[in-house]
């Protein structure tokens, strides 16, 4: 029996049907579009191994990340072996916009009921379909775990503290990350669909989406990396504490990130300006991250205050700072209560508490279930196929003639924008030569920085006073020309400048503004500075962070996690709300959380315990193992009994010397002694061919090498004229057989658009053109 759905009346995705024959968190995809208000059909397998909850839906896994992955769905359960539920599958997949599968259809059902059967039978629909490593790669059989996943993305040879072992992050937070990477294609090949009448097959691999979104190596760097990127440096864990360092202090720690010449000056006035740190290199953010002598001075300075005596004092300052919290520390905080960001759900006669989503929808939590609009109203609304009305209607990218203002800064303002300008979007950056975005500082001090090429290629620069009237005006006047507009600062920045949610839309009543703020736009946090680093401080996965028994040991200095992710929300929340916009020709609003995309990873990710034991408690090998050569580390991951066995015969090991569970066990140490006389990339070939999933530590230098990167053309060379060498990006956000891939436009010099920006699209004249150009040497203020 299939359970009614329903929908909000303004749901930005009401009317859009989506059948799911997914296991595990990859179900995150389908809940994303479930979350945005569209018809989401969970086909649980009979054959699967489940338990019930409370409500009657089929439970897999523990139950609570069950619940997690599949809120706001409903559920229908087939017998592959009755034709009546196979008529009944079939009768679904034929009404549906989006079948999202992971591979099991033709092997559960047939091979009439391949994807591309389904694709091939109605030319519409869009389907996406998920595996490890895709349908065209050398790796297509290999099986991954999230560990396996690090290994592979660039990201494990990153974590953890120099002259130690690779660090692990904690939970599974790849899969997560991948599933909004998915969500947002899917939405992506949807939007072009409305636009062209034809569907999609996109050939989705997990690795992909994690190489992409969870800490790319070749994407945006955070502030502190000063434009070099993770592809750039030398092999090792490199020595990040300082960038954002974590102080002891009386109850705990604190982390700060002191970025800019302003916030160090608060901090040495905060310190009561020592003489010895008076010296004007301080202001360079290489001394200070280089430099031991300050961060013991600021140890010493903290050390008899508490965490939340500092984090009041810092942010006084306008030194960014945040409170180290433990995780159970962070569930019940004065924001989360003031948000209300969890909520209980009942499992088995159990209350749990689950985080809802972790946007805002038109100034309000977006809400899964509540009655309004039927989903069939909805769809005669929006699914008739008609023409986008786009100012470049010839073109194939999907969001041509679509027109955004980008006034995001550093990875998350990054990251949103060029992925709407990769597919197609005319996206213009707004930019101040005064207060110029963190992406464009470099070490050498040149003009621009790898990192800013990587994440605003394909876009223009415009240079406009939001403080001048001349400049407001300007703005203004674009504003009502615009699709979307985009922005990270601090909540309340735009509304102190006279841009409030409710000018805009006097202004442009159709106009889709997505916001990212790092702890949401309400709450007692909600006007504090906010970075990556401080926000995983203080939703505790900082304090995961670390090797364990060693709760000191902090190892996510070079993590950009959650920046690209939380880009990747906010992209998917423009394109369901200019979804909508076709339906009721008024636009909206979004907020992403960044705080609150974390705590929601943690609940939707199920933990990688480490150690495995399987059903007669004997331990399976599950981690990060030394291999022959230096620094080379391989991930072996056996997930059960049989895998158990295939490893014991590879290596040679006599089930007569099966040790128990313990540290001791004798199977691991002779994976070991195994390992250590091979290198990683031949033990991982080998592991993979029995089945066992493995994974080399991959430094993201070698990650363009690696045959599965290679074989897909995962990486393109670029070249920005203001660049000595040319550098690698990703190529495309999906392999596709009808999405194009993006151009590669080169990232602006500031302002280098103005003129032409100006007279596009407000059809200035010359002269007047000249003199904006003029007043937007002298200024915008970007807060």
């Amino acid at each position: 029996m299939i359970k009614e759905a329903s929908c909000t009346t303004d749901a930005p995705l009401a009317g859009v049907r989506v059948v799911e024959i997914v296991e595990g968190a990859m179900s995150l995809t389908g809940r994303w579009l479930a979350d945005f208000g569209a018809d989401v059909l969970r086909v649980d397998v009979e054959e699967d191994s489940s338990v019930t909850s409370d409500d009657g839906t089929f439970v897999t896994h523990s139950g609570v990340e069950f619940l997690a992955w599949h809120r706001g769905k409903r559920a229908l359960r087939i017998n592959p072996s009755a034709p009546g539920d196979k008529t009944v599958l079939t009768a679904e997949i034929g009404r549906c916009d989006i079948l999202i599968e992971d591979g099991r259809l033709a092997s559960l059902f047939g091979q009439d009921f391949s994807a591309d059967a389904f694709q091939q039978a109605n030319p519409a629909l869009v389907v996406l379909s998920i595996s490890d490593f895709g349908a065209d790669s050398p790796c297509a059989t290999w099986r991954a775990t999230d560990p396996v996943l690090h290994a592979l993305a660039g990201s494990l040879s990153r974590s953890g503290i120099p002259g130690r072992a690779p660090l692990l992050p904690p939970n599974a937070l790849a899969t997560p990350c991948a599933a909004a990477q998915a969500a947002f294609v899917t939405m992506l090949a949807f939007f072009a669909r409305l636009n062209s009448g034809r569907g999609d097959w996109l050939d989705f691999s997990r690795l992909d989406g994690v190489a992409q979104t969870l800490d790319p190596g070749f994407g945006s760097a955070g502030s502190a990396a000063a434009g070099v990127r993770a592809c750039d440096l030398p092999r090792g864990r490199p020595d990040a504490r300082n960038q954002y360092p974590i102080i002891r202090c009386l109850d705990g720690f604190v982390r700060l990130c002191i970025l800019s010449p302003r916030q160090w000056r608060g901090m040495f006035k905060w310190m009561g300006s020592p003489a010895e740190f008076a010296d004007p290199s301080y202001e360079m953010l290489t001394t200070r991250s280089t430099s031991d002598k300050l961060t013991a001075a600021i140890g010493a300075f903290f050390m008899d205050k508490t965490r939340s005596q500092l984090e009041g004092e810092g942010q006084a300052h306008g030194v960014p700072t945040a409170a180290m919290l433990m995780p159970d520390e962070a569930l019940d905080t004065e924001q989360n209560r003031a948000r209300a960001v969890f909520e209980i759900s009942s499992l088995r006669g159990h209350d749990v508490r689950l985080p809802k989503t972790p946007v805002d929808l038109d100034g309000g939590r977006m809400e899964r279930g509540a009655a309004g609009l039927t989903h069939d109203d909805a769809r005669a609304q929006i699914l008739p196929q008609q023409a986008l009305q786009t100012r470049q209607k010839s073109s194939a990218a999907p969001l041509a003639g679509l027109r955004v203002l980008d006034m995001g800064v550093i990875v998350v303002g990054a990251e949103t924008g060029r992925l709407l300008a990769d597919a197609g979007a005319e996206v213009v950056k707004i930019e101040n030569p005064d207060f110029p975005d963190g992406l464009r500082q470099s070490r050498d001090g040149s003009p621009m920085s790898q990192s800013f090429a990587s994440g605003h290629r394909n876009k223009r620069s415009l240079k406009i006073n939001l403080r001048d009237e001349e400049g407001k005006t300007i703005f203004r006047n674009l504003i009502a020309q615009a699709d979307v507009l985009l922005s990270n600062f601090k909540t309340g920045t735009l509304e102190s400048l006279g841009f409030d949610e409710a000018t805009l839309r006097s202004i442009n009543p159709a106009l889709v503004s997505i916001e990212s703020a790092a702890f949401g736009r309400s709450g007692p946090k909600s006007r504090q500075m906010g970075y990556g680093p401080l926000v995983r401080a203080a939703t505790g996965l900082s304090a995961l962070w670390a090797y364990p028994g060693d709760p000191g040991s902090f190892s996510d200095g070079t993590t950009i996690y959650p920046d690209h992710v939380a880009a990747r929300i906010g992209a998917l929340a423009a394109l369901a709300l200019l979804v909508r916009r076709r339906r009721t020709k008024v636009g909206g609003t979004a907020s992403i959380a960044q705080a609150e995309v974390i705590l929601d990873h943690l609940a939707v990710a199920a933990p990688e315990p480490r150690s495995h034991l399987d059903s007669a408690g004997e331990r399976l090998p599950w981690g990060v193992f030394s291999c022959a050569g230096e620094d080379d580390w391989c991930v072996v991951t056996v997930e059960n009994q049989a895998q158990r066995q295939r490893l014991a015969d590879l290596i040679g090991f006599a089930q007569s010397e099966t040790g128990k569970s313990g540290t001791g066990d004798a199977l691991e140490q002779a994976l070991r002694a195994w390992l250590a006389m091979r290198s990683s990339t031949q033990a991982m070939h080998l592991l993979q061919d029995a089945g066992i999933p493995a994974g080399a530590m991959l430094t993201v230098a070698e990650m363009p090498d690696f045959e599965h990167f290679a074989a897909r053309g995962f990486f393109r060379e670029v070249t920005n004229p203001m660049l000595r060498t040319p550098f690698l990006v990703e190529t495309r956000p999906v392999k596709a057989r009808h999405l194009p891939d993006p151009d590669h436009a080169p990232a602006p010099m500031m302002g280098h658009d103005s003129e032409a920006v100006l007279r596009e699209w407000l059809g200035s004249p010359k002269g007047s053109t000249t003199q904006h150009q003029n007043a937007d040497d002298e200024v915008i203020e970007n807060v």
